[in-house]
């Protein structure tokens, strides 16, 4: 089956991007619904994450307290890189476990960090970044999420450069600024169609 990972800065619109895909027949899987199952109450990453940074990031239901991870996280890159460690081959794990049953006329794996990560991107057949310019990113989050410029810029510092995504892309979606709805719609169902064909031209293949 064919596998394309999509990717793009916060705020870029890939979760929209991805919601398209999913109700035109995409298997889509999103690694960041894979980490909030590793680190809810009883999530299978919250043993180790306890262990590494103790209690305190853990809140009273026995979940990760996303705002104390994320606040040790920036001010630390050793605890960025710590919990990395522990969430990242989990996270590949269940994600590649999920693509193995996959169903749909394609996977779709959305991997926020698929450029930081460097171990996702050889297992792509075809990468697409949800590109957008920064000014607008920095305007959809903060719409959003009530944080501040500054806030959102220290994340926007911690993930991959808008050049480093576009370098490793196979295909582009144009999500910026001045892009409408059905401008982007358009553009995301050409490549729906595109990967649909590609799949059913592997599946040939595979069956002969």
């Amino acid at each position: 089956m064919l596998k394309i990972g999509l990717t793009g800065g916060i705020g870029s619109g890939k979760s929209m991007v991805a919601r398209w895909l999913a109700q035109w027949g995409a298997t889509v899987i999103d690694t960041d619904d894979v980490s909030h199952q590793l680190t809810t109450s009883g999530g299978q990453a919250i043993p180790h994450i306890e262990q590494a940074f103790g209690p305190t990031v853990i809140d009273a239901e026995g979940a990760l307290d996303r705002a104390q991870m994320r606040a040790l996280v920036f001010q630390n890159p050793d605890a960025r890189r710590q919990l990395e460690a522990i969430l990242h081959p989990l996270i590949r794990t269940h994600t590649l476990a999920q693509a193995e049953a996959a169903q749909g006329r394609y996977v779709v794996i959305v991997i926020p960090l698929l450029v930081e990560s460097g171990r996702w991107v050889d297992y792509f057949d075809e990468i697409c970044v949800v590109d957008c310019d920064e000014p607008t990113q920095i305007q959809r989050v903060q719409r959003r999420s009530g944080l501040t410029v500054e806030q959102v810029q220290q994340i926007m510092r911690a993930q991959a450069t808008r050049k480093e995504r576009l370098q490793v892309a196979d295909q582009v979606i144009d999500n910026g600024g001045q892009t409408d709805l059905q401008t982007l719609e358009e553009q995301v169902q050409q490549l729906h169609q595109l990967w649909c064909a590609r799949s059913q031209q592997s599946f040939k293949r595979a069956s002969v």
